[in-house]
């Protein structure tokens, strides 16, 4: 099969390369499937340029992709031949990422693709929109709560901003540039500030009507010690703050006694370590969305596989959209 790879970890231009890799085949529990299209996220360009050695001789790089189940490797699972699916984590652990004509990964993590959902499209799912519906949902129904979503026009925030306001809550959205700012509207955000211009305290308070300025309930927060200074003057008591990330500052200091009278709630959200029913639910609630035609996806540069450089290169420049590898 066709296929990226590397051998050895570093810059993207210095370690990937293109060639003819030996075909998967699914073990026990597993499916085959034909890549028709392969996301980029985050954390695939980290783990390809962090440290250490690889764990296998070849990793082919991308958590996330969608395609055709074409082969299985249990019988009880021959009914999926055929079937359309996006599919997460399919690098996890494993050598053969979505990268590639074809991966294997236990059938689970392989879920249906709703018809009218182009594969390009459900590529853009995985990991980011798991990430969005785990934080925004995990601690309970939000109707009628104000939820902040940091880093609105992001891969997680855009997603974050439609489960939100599908789950019944007012949203703000933090950006910065206008760019960003038409994106988080688009996907349905109430109030979209610029992080860089505005008085962020203030407008939260005009906007929620709480006098102390206390009026989110929950943060969903790309930028967890960076932001650490708004979420203490804006959290409101019993708030909740969901993050999965928080690159600028790496190993930030904690406010504690704010936040224990706030009693608020820090929860960190990965979704590679995420208990298998909570994939289970993440992945019903977005394909339940799905089918509903209720969610709307941002897709930027669409590349060839022999463009896999440049794909890794613009997520790391942070373009706007998702970068997707398409695949014949």
């Amino acid at each position: 099969m066709k296929a990226a790879w590397f051998s050895t970890k570093g810059p993207a231009r210095d370690v990937l390369q293109v060639g003819e890799l030996a075909t998967p085949h699914p073990a026990p529990g597993e499916v085959l499937i034909r890549v028709r299209a392969s996301g980029v996220n985050p954390s695939d360009t980290k783990g390809r340029s962090g440290s250490g050695a690889p764990a296998f001789p070849e990793v082919v790089p991308n958590q996330d992709g969608a395609g055709e189940i074409v082969a299985v490797g249990s019988p009880e699972l021959d009914s999926r031949i055929g079937e359309r699916v996006w599919f997460y984590e399919s690098q996890l652990g494993r050598w053969n990422g979505s990268a590639a004509e074809y991966t294997t990964l236990p059938a689970w993590k392989a879920v249906q693709l709703p018809d009218g959902v182009s594969f390009e499209e459900g590529a853009c799912l995985g990991i980011p929109a798991m990430t969005a519906y785990r934080c925004v949902f995990v601690d309970g129904p939000v109707t009628g709560k104000t939820i902040f979503v940091s880093g609105g026009a992001g891969a997680v925030g855009r997603y974050a901003i439609q489960f939100a306001k599908l789950g019944g809550a007012r949203v703000i959205a933090s950006v910065g540039n206008d760019e960003a700012a038409a994106s988080a509207t688009a996907a349905g955000a109430d109030l979209v500030l610029n992080r860089h211009t505005d008085d962020l305290p203030a407008r939260v308070a005009a906007f929620t009507g709480d006098s102390k300025g206390r009026g989110v309930d929950r943060f969903v927060e790309v930028a967890f010690g960076a932001n650490l200074e708004l979420i203490g003057k804006t959290l409101a008591p019993n708030g909740v703050v969901a993050t999965y990330a928080s690159d600028a500052v790496p190993q930030p200091t904690l406010p504690f006694w704010p936040m224990i009278f706030l009693d608020a709630t820090i929860r960190f959200v990965l979704v590679y370590v995420m208990t298998a029913e909570a994939h289970r639910e993440a992945a019903a609630g977005i394909n339940a969305a799905l089918e509903a035609n209720q969610l709307t996806h941002q897709i930027g540069r669409v590349l060839t596989l022999d463009d896999i450089v440049a794909a890794h290169e613009a997520v790391e420049r942070g373009e706007l959209g998702k970068t997707i590898i398409k695949l014949a």
